[in-house]
């Protein structure tokens, strides 16, 4: 059954809105600077309009990419948090990615709590299609320990998992945050945690994308506007 075509409504074409929304969560630039690199190109529009669109399909992408592409992730996980000032407040982004470095899932909450730690790990479990780490490496935290005990709690001997907090090991994903954050800095704070949370989801997907993280999808810019493009050529439905 065909799905029905998001961009259908939009004045302007399907590649000049992949390609601003690509520019934008791609690499670190602000929405001014995109307009103005559209308007190089002889393509007019306003900062706002390339705000929405981004609100609109960076989620879009995200469901596309890990609905069709999704690769295996390993069973060593490294997860932590780290802040973002969303309308002048800290909040918590909570990460974790494998042993290779491939992101397993994220979350934007407003409080640093057991019960957010939580709905994370449960999350990040749904999106990994419901298997759970070997191991979890983390640091040490109280929530962490706290979930990961409850989880083994639940299961048996053989499906426990290995909680590691020894120091330096979560190294792996505090760089990786740096990067994240460098490609945060020109966005001067997000507005609202709604908003975040779609920015986000097409800002860690297009880190993914570049990474060759998803099935099908291989390093080098060519290959990453061919790869998103096809998410959108697909006339089947997207579960």
């Amino acid at each position: 059954m065909p799905c029905r075509d998001p961009f259908k409504g939009y004045r302007f074409p399907k590649d000049v809105i992949l390609l601003a929304v690509r520019w934008y969560c791609r690499y670190p630039l602000s929405y001014r600077n995109v307009r103005d690199l559209l308007a190089e190109r002889g393509i007019t529009i306003d900062a706002a309009t390339i705000y929405r669109w981004v609100q609109k399909f960076a989620p879009e992408i995200r469901r596309r990419a890990y609905g069709r592409h999704r690769s295996w992730r390993g069973l060593q996980w490294h997860v932590d948090e780290t802040f973002v000032r969303v309308n002048g407040r800290w909040c918590y982004l909570w990460r974790a990615v494998d042993q290779c470095g491939q992101l397993i899932d994220f979350r934007l909450t407003a409080r640093r709590t057991a019960s957010a730690a939580r709905a994370f790990m449960r999350q990040a479990s749904d999106t990994v299609r419901c298997y759970h780490p070997l191991t979890n490496v983390t640091d040490k935290a109280h929530s962490y320990a706290k979930v990961i005990g409850e989880w083994n709690a639940r299961s048996g001997p053989e499906d426990a998992i290995r909680h590691v907090t020894r120091k330096y090991l979560n190294n792996r994903i505090e760089g990786d945050h740096a990067v994240l954050k460098y490609r945060l800095a020109p966005m001067r704070g997000l507005q609202s945690l709604s908003s975040a949370k779609a920015t986000l989801k097409g800002v860690e997907t297009f880190r993914a994308i570049r990474n060759g993280h998803f099935a099908g999808c291989e390093q080098g810019v060519a290959n990453e506007i061919a790869f998103v493009r096809n998410l959108f050529d697909d006339k089947k439905k997207v579960v």
